[in-house]
Formats: C-alpha cells, structure tokens, sequence
C-alpha cells in the first residue's frame, strides 16, 4: 500500500467529515460521492487546484454542518456551453 502525501490525508479526512455530516440529510451522501469522484481525476501535480477545491469543501462542510441546511446549492453550466 503506498504513502499518502499530506494533501491527501486532508483530502480524504474532510470526505469522512462530508458524509457524517450528510448521513442526517437526505439526498447528499450521493451527491457527496460524486463530487468526489468526479474531483478524483484531477492530476496529483495540479497542487494548486486541489487545494482551492480543499478550502472550498471545508467552507461547504461548515454550512453543511449547520442544522438550518437543507439543500446544497450548485453552479453549472447549461448543456449548450462548453
């Protein structure tokens, strides 16, 4: 089994926190995973991005966190953009 960087304990740290903290809530473990998952293909070179995404997720954790949440809100792009 290979060492994990620093980074990546913190990164797979903060997904455990991400599904106790959606366990209570219907609908976001699923959600949870699959913006993981989708995360998981960026590069381990590309530092700069996954710590952004890193900061973000803590930021997202804290509202998640707060018994008044309800929903997650998302950004996307329509269909028709690339």
């Amino acid at each position: 089994m290979s060492r994990h960087s620093k980074l990546q304990k913190q990164v797979l740290a903060l997904y455990r926190h991400f599904l106790r903290a959606g366990r209570d809530k219907p609908g976001f473990i699923p959600r949870i995973r699959d913006e993981f998952r989708e995360n998981a293909r960026i590069k381990k070179t590309d530092v700069m991005h996954i710590e952004y995404l890193f900061r973000r997720g803590q930021r997202q954790l804290e509202q998640l966190k707060d018994v008044n949440t309800k929903q997650l809100g998302s950004f996307s792009k329509p269909k028709d953009q690339s």
